[in-house]
Protein backbone atom coordinates (compact mmCIF):
# COMPACT_ATOMS: atom_id res chain seq x y z
CA UNK A 1 0.00 0.00 0.00
CA UNK A 2 2.65 2.38 0.89
CA UNK A 3 4.90 1.24 -2.11
CA UNK A 4 2.02 1.78 -4.52
CA UNK A 5 1.87 5.22 -2.57
CA UNK A 6 5.79 5.95 -3.34
CA UNK A 7 5.64 4.84 -6.66
CA UNK A 8 2.52 7.22 -7.57
CA UNK A 9 4.09 9.91 -5.88
CA UNK A 10 7.20 9.70 -8.32
CA UNK A 11 5.29 9.44 -11.24
CA UNK A 12 3.47 12.24 -9.83
CA UNK A 13 6.62 14.33 -9.78
CA UNK A 14 6.77 17.18 -12.97
CA UNK A 15 8.86 16.04 -15.99
CA UNK A 16 10.14 19.52 -16.28
CA UNK A 17 11.63 18.54 -12.61
CA UNK A 18 13.10 15.67 -13.92
CA UNK A 19 14.88 16.71 -16.63
CA UNK A 20 16.68 19.25 -14.78
CA UNK A 21 17.75 16.65 -12.14
CA UNK A 22 19.23 14.41 -15.22
CA UNK A 23 20.93 17.69 -16.34
CA UNK A 24 22.58 18.33 -13.30
CA UNK A 25 23.90 14.51 -12.95
CA UNK A 26 25.36 14.60 -16.32
CA UNK A 27 27.19 18.27 -15.62
CA UNK A 28 28.09 16.75 -12.56
CA UNK A 29 29.80 13.63 -14.27
CA UNK A 30 31.32 16.14 -16.86
CA UNK A 31 32.74 17.91 -14.33
CA UNK A 32 34.46 15.07 -12.32
CA UNK A 33 36.00 14.10 -15.71
CA UNK A 34 37.12 17.36 -16.15
CA UNK A 35 38.62 17.72 -12.83
CA UNK A 36 40.20 14.58 -13.21
CA UNK A 37 41.81 15.84 -16.43
CA UNK A 38 42.98 18.39 -14.05
CA UNK A 39 44.53 16.57 -11.76
CA UNK A 40 46.37 13.82 -14.09
CA UNK A 41 47.80 17.24 -15.75
CA UNK A 42 48.84 18.27 -12.49
CA UNK A 43 50.68 15.28 -11.51
CA UNK A 44 52.16 15.26 -15.06
CA UNK A 45 53.44 19.11 -14.17
CA UNK A 46 54.32 18.35 -11.11
CA UNK A 47 56.30 15.63 -12.39
CA UNK A 48 57.99 17.57 -14.78
CA UNK A 49 58.60 20.51 -12.48
CA UNK A 50 60.72 17.91 -10.16
CA UNK A 51 62.41 16.93 -13.15
CA UNK A 52 63.61 20.50 -14.00
CA UNK A 53 64.56 21.65 -10.52
CA UNK A 54 66.61 18.15 -10.51
CA UNK A 55 68.57 19.40 -13.52
CA UNK A 56 68.96 23.04 -13.04
CA UNK A 57 70.13 21.89 -9.59
CA UNK A 58 72.38 19.68 -11.51
CA UNK A 59 73.01 22.29 -14.06
CA UNK A 60 73.95 24.85 -10.91
CA UNK A 61 76.43 22.31 -9.82
CA UNK A 62 77.93 22.09 -13.33
CA UNK A 63 78.51 26.16 -13.94
CA UNK A 64 79.64 26.51 -10.13
CA UNK A 65 82.16 23.42 -10.99
CA UNK A 66 82.92 25.05 -14.42
CA UNK A 67 83.38 28.30 -13.00
CA UNK A 68 85.75 27.34 -10.24
CA UNK A 69 87.95 25.59 -12.93
CA UNK A 70 87.71 29.03 -15.21
CA UNK A 71 89.26 30.63 -12.18
CA UNK A 72 92.22 28.28 -11.57
CA UNK A 73 92.57 28.36 -15.19
CA UNK A 74 92.82 31.89 -15.52
CA UNK A 75 95.52 32.19 -12.40
CA UNK A 76 97.44 29.16 -14.17
CA UNK A 77 97.44 31.51 -17.03
CA UNK A 78 98.23 34.74 -15.43
CA UNK A 79 101.38 32.78 -13.54
CA UNK A 80 102.36 31.57 -17.22
CA UNK A 81 101.74 34.89 -19.25
CA UNK A 82 103.95 36.31 -15.89
CA UNK A 83 106.43 33.49 -16.62
CA UNK A 84 106.61 33.91 -20.17
CA UNK A 85 107.19 37.82 -19.62
CA UNK A 86 110.07 37.36 -17.17
CA UNK A 87 111.71 34.81 -19.98
CA UNK A 88 111.47 37.59 -22.73
CA UNK A 89 112.75 40.03 -20.96
CA UNK A 90 115.52 37.96 -19.85
CA UNK A 91 116.06 36.95 -23.31
CA UNK A 92 115.89 40.43 -24.28
CA UNK A 93 118.37 41.91 -21.86
CA UNK A 94 120.45 39.25 -22.66
CA UNK A 95 120.32 39.71 -26.28
CA UNK A 96 121.08 43.57 -25.69
CA UNK A 97 124.04 42.26 -23.59
CA UNK A 98 125.34 40.03 -26.29
CA UNK A 99 125.17 42.99 -28.96
CA UNK A 100 126.62 45.54 -26.68
CA UNK A 101 129.75 43.08 -26.40
CA UNK A 102 130.41 41.81 -29.49
CA UNK A 103 130.53 45.08 -30.69
CA UNK A 104 133.03 45.92 -27.80
CA UNK A 105 134.76 43.47 -29.21
CA UNK A 106 134.96 44.96 -33.14
CA UNK A 107 135.86 48.40 -31.48
CA UNK A 108 137.83 47.85 -28.51
CA UNK A 109 140.74 50.18 -28.66
CA UNK A 110 138.40 53.17 -28.89
CA UNK A 111 138.05 53.89 -24.87
CA UNK A 112 134.72 55.61 -25.55
CA UNK A 113 132.91 53.04 -27.75
CA UNK A 114 130.91 51.45 -24.11
CA UNK A 115 129.58 54.77 -23.16
CA UNK A 116 129.01 55.87 -26.81
CA UNK A 117 127.05 52.69 -27.80
CA UNK A 118 124.82 53.33 -24.77
CA UNK A 119 124.21 57.13 -25.37
CA UNK A 120 123.27 57.16 -28.99
CA UNK A 121 121.18 54.00 -28.45
CA UNK A 122 119.45 55.71 -25.98
CA UNK A 123 119.06 58.99 -28.11
CA UNK A 124 117.78 56.50 -31.14
CA UNK A 125 115.42 55.17 -28.32
CA UNK A 126 114.23 58.38 -27.58
CA UNK A 127 114.02 60.03 -31.38
CA UNK A 128 111.89 57.22 -32.10
CA UNK A 129 109.23 57.15 -29.17
CA UNK A 130 109.03 61.21 -29.36
CA UNK A 131 107.97 60.63 -33.52
CA UNK A 132 105.50 58.33 -32.71
CA UNK A 133 106.95 54.61 -33.34
CA UNK A 134 105.36 51.45 -32.14
CA UNK A 135 106.61 49.73 -29.25
CA UNK A 136 108.28 46.87 -31.50
CA UNK A 137 109.91 49.30 -33.85
CA UNK A 138 111.36 51.58 -30.98
CA UNK A 139 112.58 47.89 -29.58
CA UNK A 140 114.09 47.21 -32.81
CA UNK A 141 116.38 50.79 -32.85
CA UNK A 142 117.33 50.46 -29.83
CA UNK A 143 118.57 47.14 -29.65
CA UNK A 144 120.56 47.58 -33.87
CA UNK A 145 121.54 51.42 -33.53
CA UNK A 146 124.80 49.57 -31.42
CA UNK A 147 125.43 47.85 -34.67
CA UNK A 148 125.07 50.52 -36.61
CA UNK A 149 129.58 51.24 -37.00
CA UNK A 150 130.11 46.97 -36.69
CA UNK A 151 131.58 47.16 -40.08
CA UNK A 152 134.57 49.58 -38.57
CA UNK A 153 136.44 46.14 -38.23
CA UNK A 154 137.41 46.12 -41.63
CA UNK A 155 139.24 50.24 -41.36
CA UNK A 156 142.55 49.77 -39.99
CA UNK A 157 143.13 50.99 -36.68
CA UNK A 158 145.60 53.83 -37.60
CA UNK A 159 142.85 55.43 -39.42
CA UNK A 160 140.15 54.88 -36.66
CA UNK A 161 142.50 56.50 -34.14
CA UNK A 162 144.13 59.39 -36.29
CA UNK A 163 144.88 62.17 -34.43
CA UNK A 164 144.68 64.90 -37.26
CA UNK A 165 143.41 64.84 -40.70
CA UNK A 166 142.14 62.32 -42.90
CA UNK A 167 143.87 62.09 -46.05
CA UNK A 168 141.29 61.34 -49.09
CA UNK A 169 142.54 58.04 -49.76
CA UNK A 170 141.69 57.74 -45.92
CA UNK A 171 138.38 58.95 -45.68
CA UNK A 172 137.39 56.83 -48.65
CA UNK A 173 138.34 54.12 -46.65
CA UNK A 174 137.26 54.97 -44.19
CA UNK A 175 133.30 55.03 -45.96
CA UNK A 176 133.71 51.72 -46.73
CA UNK A 177 132.52 50.34 -43.10
CA UNK A 178 129.18 51.19 -44.15
CA UNK A 179 129.30 48.48 -46.83
CA UNK A 180 131.29 46.14 -44.56
CA UNK A 181 128.81 46.47 -41.60
CA UNK A 182 126.27 45.25 -43.84
CA UNK A 183 128.10 42.31 -44.93
CA UNK A 184 128.79 41.24 -41.90
CA UNK A 185 125.11 41.77 -40.78
CA UNK A 186 123.31 40.53 -44.27
CA UNK A 187 121.28 36.90 -44.73
CA UNK A 188 119.84 37.35 -41.12
CA UNK A 189 116.15 36.12 -40.54
CA UNK A 190 116.06 38.10 -37.19
CA UNK A 191 114.15 41.32 -37.80
CA UNK A 192 116.53 42.89 -35.46
CA UNK A 193 119.67 41.86 -37.64
CA UNK A 194 117.99 42.45 -40.52
CA UNK A 195 117.07 46.27 -39.06
CA UNK A 196 120.56 46.86 -37.84
CA UNK A 197 121.95 45.51 -41.77
CA UNK A 198 119.80 48.47 -42.80
CA UNK A 199 121.24 51.39 -40.35
CA UNK A 200 125.03 49.88 -40.99
CA UNK A 201 124.26 50.55 -44.26
CA UNK A 202 122.83 53.68 -44.76
CA UNK A 203 123.51 56.05 -41.26
CA UNK A 204 125.52 58.02 -43.83
CA UNK A 205 123.31 58.96 -46.25
CA UNK A 206 122.05 62.59 -46.25
CA UNK A 207 118.66 64.11 -46.88
CA UNK A 208 120.04 65.60 -50.13
CA UNK A 209 121.48 62.99 -51.84
CA UNK A 210 124.91 63.66 -51.10
CA UNK A 211 126.00 61.01 -48.81
CA UNK A 212 127.52 57.85 -49.11
CA UNK A 213 127.59 54.57 -50.01
CA UNK A 214 124.61 54.97 -52.05
CA UNK A 215 123.63 58.88 -52.63
CA UNK A 216 120.05 57.70 -51.51
CA UNK A 217 117.98 60.37 -50.84
CA UNK A 218 114.86 61.64 -48.52
CA UNK A 219 112.40 58.70 -47.38
CA UNK A 220 114.07 56.56 -49.60
CA UNK A 221 116.70 56.38 -46.97
CA UNK A 222 115.16 54.06 -44.21
CA UNK A 223 113.46 55.77 -41.17
CA UNK A 224 115.88 53.99 -38.62
CA UNK A 225 118.62 54.78 -40.29
CA UNK A 226 117.80 58.57 -40.16
CA UNK A 227 116.96 58.37 -36.83
CA UNK A 228 120.50 56.50 -36.03
CA UNK A 229 122.25 58.95 -38.35
CA UNK A 230 121.24 62.18 -36.01
CA UNK A 231 121.56 60.27 -32.72
CA UNK A 232 124.97 58.99 -33.75
CA UNK A 233 126.10 62.60 -35.04
CA UNK A 234 124.68 64.65 -31.60
CA UNK A 235 127.05 62.50 -29.51
CA UNK A 236 129.96 62.58 -31.81
CA UNK A 237 129.74 66.10 -31.52
CA UNK A 238 129.17 66.06 -28.08
CA UNK A 239 132.03 63.49 -27.17
CA UNK A 240 135.87 63.60 -27.12
CA UNK A 241 137.24 61.57 -29.82
CA UNK A 242 141.00 61.22 -30.86
CA UNK A 243 140.79 63.65 -33.27
CA UNK A 244 138.50 66.51 -31.19
CA UNK A 245 137.27 67.78 -28.03
CA UNK A 246 133.82 67.55 -27.12
CA UNK A 247 131.47 69.99 -28.63
CA UNK A 248 129.81 72.52 -26.60
CA UNK A 249 125.47 71.45 -27.11
CA UNK A 250 123.85 75.17 -28.23
CA UNK A 251 127.15 74.60 -31.33
CA UNK A 252 126.20 70.96 -31.40
CA UNK A 253 122.81 72.37 -31.79
CA UNK A 254 123.34 74.82 -34.18
CA UNK A 255 125.51 72.96 -36.71
CA UNK A 256 122.58 70.14 -36.53
CA UNK A 257 120.16 73.37 -36.93
CA UNK A 258 122.05 73.89 -40.79
CA UNK A 259 122.29 70.66 -41.65
CA UNK A 260 118.49 70.32 -41.49
CA UNK A 261 117.28 69.39 -44.89
CA UNK A 262 120.97 68.94 -45.90
CA UNK A 263 122.52 65.94 -43.88
CA UNK A 264 119.06 64.92 -41.95
CA UNK A 265 115.55 64.84 -42.21
CA UNK A 266 114.51 67.92 -41.21
CA UNK A 267 111.42 66.49 -39.52
CA UNK A 268 113.94 64.71 -37.41
CA UNK A 269 115.59 67.73 -36.37
CA UNK A 270 112.88 69.33 -35.41
CA UNK A 271 111.80 66.97 -33.00
CA UNK A 272 115.24 66.29 -31.68
CA UNK A 273 116.23 70.23 -31.27
CA UNK A 274 112.55 70.58 -29.70
CA UNK A 275 113.44 67.89 -27.03
CA UNK A 276 116.90 68.75 -26.56
CA UNK A 277 117.25 68.72 -22.69
CA UNK A 278 115.58 65.36 -22.57
CA UNK A 279 118.45 64.42 -25.28
CA UNK A 280 120.80 66.25 -22.49
CA UNK A 281 119.12 64.72 -19.76
CA UNK A 282 120.05 61.42 -21.14
CA UNK A 283 124.24 62.33 -21.75
CA UNK A 284 124.65 63.77 -18.42
CA UNK A 285 122.75 60.56 -16.86
CA UNK A 286 125.37 57.92 -18.74
CA UNK A 287 128.65 60.87 -18.35
CA UNK A 288 128.65 60.96 -14.44
CA UNK A 289 132.34 62.12 -14.62
CA UNK A 290 132.71 64.32 -17.25
CA UNK A 291 130.83 67.72 -17.54
CA UNK A 292 129.22 68.82 -20.83
CA UNK A 293 132.05 71.70 -21.94
CA UNK A 294 130.91 75.08 -22.02
CA UNK A 295 131.11 77.51 -25.23
CA UNK A 296 133.62 79.92 -23.64
CA UNK A 297 136.36 76.75 -22.53
CA UNK A 298 136.05 75.05 -26.35
CA UNK A 299 138.40 75.62 -29.08
CA UNK A 300 138.35 74.23 -32.51
CA UNK A 301 140.93 71.37 -33.98
CA UNK A 302 141.83 71.38 -37.19
CA UNK A 303 139.36 68.04 -38.17
CA UNK A 304 136.65 70.06 -37.04
CA UNK A 305 137.12 73.35 -39.43
CA UNK A 306 137.28 70.29 -42.67
CA UNK A 307 134.35 68.15 -40.93
CA UNK A 308 132.27 69.99 -38.84
CA UNK A 309 129.90 67.47 -38.77
CA UNK A 310 131.59 63.69 -39.07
Amino acid sequence: MVFLMENRSADCINPGYQDLYLKEQLRVKELEAELQVVRDQSRTYSRELSHIYQHSKAKKKQLADTNAQLVKYASDLSTTFLNLKGAHKELQESYRDTIFRLVLASEYKDKDTGAHITRMSRFSIQLATKIGLSQSEIDNIGLAAPMHDVGKIGIPDQIILKNGMLTDNEFSVIKTHTTIGALILENSRASILQTARMIALSHHEHWNGYGYPAGSKGEHIPLAARIVALSDTFDALTSRRPYKSPYPVDIACELIKKERGKQFDPDLVDVFLNNIDDFVGIKREIDEIEPLISSYDFIWSERDTMFPIH
